[in-house]
């Protein structure tokens, strides 16, 4: 049975070379979250997604996924990457791109071509994507792509997905759109979700948790814990001032320097 903390993290402190990315981080998300993770360029966001991957070691300080090491967890996580490269596949039909993601690595089951290929149907109609099956992958928009991307993670039924930054060139319609289809996955599948992103806005509606990485450190909780002007002026060791523009957007101001951002 799995521990319903989901991912635990002790005083991590993370490095490249001499460099540190992050120290004293501690945090924890719990069984049946949708966890934004925000902060500015440069933070380390997509590090935490290497850690939880077991693909990058802690210089200091443990982590768990589910109660295992990361390296031990992974057959539990789906992972869209920020960029994948599908140059040399754009011929190729978008069923047969998801087929491809199966791993067959959940408790040792690896599927045959045919039920392989009923698998690859149920997530493709997971995502709203069945009529783009059969479509090749250079002819699909960008919120297409992320669809077939989101049942490639899918495929091998996992308890977590990783998501770095889907949201990324997608117009506000189509992020809210794939948001909504993120949360209703997380609910009905019970899957719990990590996303990588620059504006908070889109995801507000739908996140239950909130962490945001800044000035080598870490806040976690909710939207009224973690974005404040008192939270994250502590997080930065300056003065940071969170506003809402005219039209309602969440802005940083100040930053330690960094300038100002939408949330």
């Amino acid at each position: 049975m799995l521990n319903n903390q989901v991912i635990k993290a002790s005083n991590l402190e993370v490095a490249y070379k001499d460099k540190i990315i992050w120290k004293n981080v501690s945090f924890s998300l719990d069984q049946g979250q949708f966890t934004a993770i925000l902060g500015p360029n440069g933070a380390g966001k997509s590090t935490l997604f290497k850690i939880i991957l077991g693909l990058k070691e802690t210089a200091k300080g443990k982590i768990t996924v589910y109660g295992e090491e990361p390296q031990k967890a992974s057959k539990y996580i789906g992972y869209v990457p920020q960029r994948k490269d599908i140059s040399n596949q754009s011929d190729l039909a978008a069923k047969e791109l998801v087929k491809i993601a199966y791993k067959g690595n959940k408790l040792g089951i690896y599927l045959n071509a045919y039920n392989l290929n009923k698998r690859a149907h149920e997530v493709l109609e997971q995502v709203d994507a069945l009529d783009l099956a059969n479509k090749r992958i250079g002819q699909l928009s960008g919120g297409e792509l992320q669809r077939i991307f989101l049942a490639q993670a899918l495929i091998d039924d996992p308890k977590i997905l990783l998501l770095d930054e889907p949201l990324a060139n997608l117009d506000l319609r189509r992020q809210y759109e794939l948001v909504e289809l993120i949360k209703k996955l997380s609910i009905t599948k019970k899957i719990n979700v990590l996303l990588i992103a620059h504006d908070l806005n889109p995801l507000s509606p739908y996140i239950d948790n909130l962490i945001y990485v800044a000035n080598k450190r870490i806040a976690s909780g909710n939207i009224s814990e973690v974005l404040t002007s008192e939270s994250l002026s502590k997080l930065y060791n300056s003065n940071v001032e969170v506003l809402k523009d005219s039209t309602g957007r969440l802005v940083i101001v100040g930053a330690g320097g960094e300038g100002h951002h939408n949330v």
